[in-house]
């Protein structure tokens, strides 16, 4: 008897068949360059009996998957750098207050109670940028994402009309 000889009928789940499988094309392309073509998937799938129109709903389905990560990247970065801009907002802002507090009194008095009641708003604002998980977050994504579309077809039909009427 082998090593790969089983001393019983195994059998696995689907997704344990997937995490396999997932681990063994892992070991398999141990270079993170590799590639695989449409036909080389198209091989896979047809060895392990997966017809062609489920690979390609498949594949359909991965594609809408990497778009949404996409999304959710662009707006985390948008959240970053509006935050980045109410921290710029914040420090420019307080520091004046600071500097006139250190010229005309001597000292950092009442620039600190400024500085704390400013400071309570950015740090809610802090809060929310990098909590990414929660009902709130997925409000948030979803309404930028909504003007997002919206920006995008009025620019759409905006660049159709001026084409329109250049020509």
């Amino acid at each position: 008897m082998t090593a790969f000889e089983p001393q019983s009928i195994r059998s696995y789940s689907q997704e344990d068949v997937q995490q396999i499988l997932h681990l063994a094309i892992a070991r398999q392309a141990d270079d993170k360059d590799t590639e695989f073509s449409y036909e080389q998937i198209l091989e896979i799938a047809a060895e392990l009996e997966i017809a062609p129109e489920s690979l390609k709903l498949a594949e359909r389905d991965w594609l809408a998957q990497q778009g949404q990560v996409q999304q959710r990247k662009a707006f985390d970065a948008y959240r970053i750098r509006k935050f980045q801009k109410h921290l710029g907002n914040y420090t420019i802002f307080n520091g004046f207050f600071i500097l006139l507090d250190l010229i005309t009194g001597g000292g950092i008095s009442w620039s600190l109670y400024i500085l704390l009641f400013c400071g309570l708003p950015l740090g809610f604002d802090g809060w929310n940028t990098f909590q990414i998980k929660g009902e709130e977050y997925e409000m948030a994504f979803q309404k930028w994402s909504r003007n997002h579309q919206i920006k995008k077809t009025i620019s759409t039909v905006l660049n159709k009309w001026f084409k329109a009427l250049q020509a």
